[in-house]
């Protein structure tokens, strides 16, 4: 498995062009393994012709596309062994059983047959669609289907998952299941990206953000660290002390130290809950004023709304 902070997805200078319109105009970023990246911008961004040039589906005019390694524009039928793609209007075999769909699927991605048993029940606890295997696609309710498109888009073990609008008409008990899901997955080592219109469902699992507009890269930013990535952790002091940069500058897990205007103190903290709370309780130790320290996660509305009230570059005709 790949370290943290090793990109997974590396797409540069994309460019794609129905005719008459740049639908994707040299979008250039990197994407890191274990991510839950939010893909986000207002409608004809260009987020789902994005989602189809990564997942080896449309040809870019121009540009590069790596995942894992392969060179999707190269070696698009390479590439689908390690990509799982959900797109917005997903198709299911209504008259087959969850099992046989999903067995079906797993062949067709070059799942080995002695494999797929195993796999299908495996894929399908995972998805609580096990008490579903016997039943018919057509007949599960609108959450389930889409728990069912999951599940055939990562029967054949993929590395990166690309989702366009996956909770579209679902309601909120159902996003929320999603959420969970989406988390479970990033927990196990998979990157996924996903495109949505709606903030507060990204918020609740997304680790990253990539906003598109007009067909060009807006901002990309952290929001919150990965399972296994260092985080972003802000102190909070009566003021930003020599002795509390001191321990902060000594500490192994500690790195990027900055002091904000109000004299907090924002660090990268590579360690996990404990040893996050062993270094609360050094600085406490040495009557260290300290007033909040906390994860400190960026919130993805407001993020989003700043970037759209910045100045950007004009947009060529």
């Amino acid at each position: 498995m790949p370290e943290p902070n090793t990109p997974i997805i590396e797409v540069a200078e994309l460019t794609y062009e129905y005719p008459g319109q740049r639908a994707l105009d040299a979008v250039s970023f990197t994407i890191d393994h274990g991510s839950i990246t939010a893909l986000v911008g207002p409608n004809g961004a260009g987020k789902t012709t994005l989602l189809r040039c990564l997942a080896g589906m449309d040809q870019p005019l121009r540009g590069d596309i790596r995942i894992a390694g392969i060179d999707v524009v190269e070696e698009p039928r390479r590439s689908h062994a390690v990509i799982g793609y959900l797109p917005d209007s997903f198709g299911l075999y209504a008259n087959l059983s969850v099992r046989r769909g999903l067995s079906y699927v797993a062949a067709a991605n070059g799942v080995a047959r002695a494999q797929i048993h195993a796999l299908v029940e495996g894929t399908a606890a995972e998805l609580g669609l096990a008490d579903r295997l016997e039943q018919r696609a057509g007949a599960l309710s609108r959450g389930l289907r889409q728990r069912l498109a999951i599940a055939q888009a990562i029967i054949h073990a993929p590395r990166v998952i690309l989702l366009d609008e996956p909770a579209a008409g679902l309601d909120p008990e159902a996003r929320y299941r999603l959420g969970e899901l989406f988390v479970a997955l990033g927990r196990r080592g998979l990157t996924l990206l996903v495109s949505s219109h709606i903030l507060a469902e990204l918020e609740a699992y997304s680790t990253d953000m990539l906003i598109l507009d007009g067909g060009r890269l807006l901002e990309q930013r952290r929001l919150r660290s990965p399972a296994g990535h260092p985080e972003m952790l802000t102190i909070g002091t009566i003021a930003a002390s020599d002795r509390l940069l001191s321990v902060l500058a000594a500490h192994e897990q500690v790195s990027e130290v900055t002091v904000m205007p109000d004299h907090a103190v924002r660090c990268r903290f590579a360690g996990g809950a404990a040893e996050r709370a062993a270094l609360l309780a050094e600085l406490v130790g040495q009557a260290i004023p300290i007033t909040h320290f906390a994860v400190a996660d960026e919130d993805l509305q407001d993020s989003y709304l700043r970037s759209f009230s910045r100045p950007g570059p004009p947009h060529e005709p």
